[in-house]
């Protein structure tokens, strides 16, 4: 069976990021950051794969989009969790903020599994929608919580 040719490029194209993924991660002792570092890189992921869809750069597949979403809505209700242990490393990116304003954490992080609960998915029309939700609630987070580089 061969794989169609806009398949194979999605699918090297996810493999880079999953490379660039577990370089940033090397070094990181802590497993809790490389716990939270691993599940912003899922989270970058999807997002992209979404965005991806939403700008046309690569053809709309609900089936994608779903797991996609899916795969959002999971790590959203995971990320408390993960950020419950003050843990710290010189590549994460985690401001000590989130720890002195938790309840407000995980607010955001509620807003992301909310945006994502109503992604839909259908067509790419409201795809297009819905992307702009999820990406201002990973913007919201990021401006409060993630450290700039």
């Amino acid at each position: 069976m061969q794989i169609p040719f806009k398949l194979s490029i999605i699918g090297m194209a996810v493999t880079v990021l999953i490379a660039t993924a577990a370089l940033a991660h090397q070094g990181v002792k802590d497993p809790h950051v490389k716990a939270r570092m691993h599940a912003m890189g899922d989270i970058a992921a999807a997002t992209k794969t979404l965005g991806a869809m939403a700008k046309g750069q690569i053809p709309f597949e609900s089936t994608m989009a779903a797991d996609a979403r899916n795969s959002l809505i999971a790590i959203s209700l995971e990320l408390p969790g993960l950020f419950e242990i003050n843990a710290v490393d010189r590549v994460s990116e985690a401001k000590p903020d989130i720890w002195d304003n938790f309840p407000d954490f995980v607010v955001q992080a509620d807003a992301m599994k909310t945006a994502a609960q109503n992604l839909d998915v259908t067509s790419v029309t409201t795809l297009r929608e819905g992307v702009r939700a999820v990406g201002a609630s990973c913007g919201g987070c990021h401006k409060a919580y993630r450290v700039s580089r």
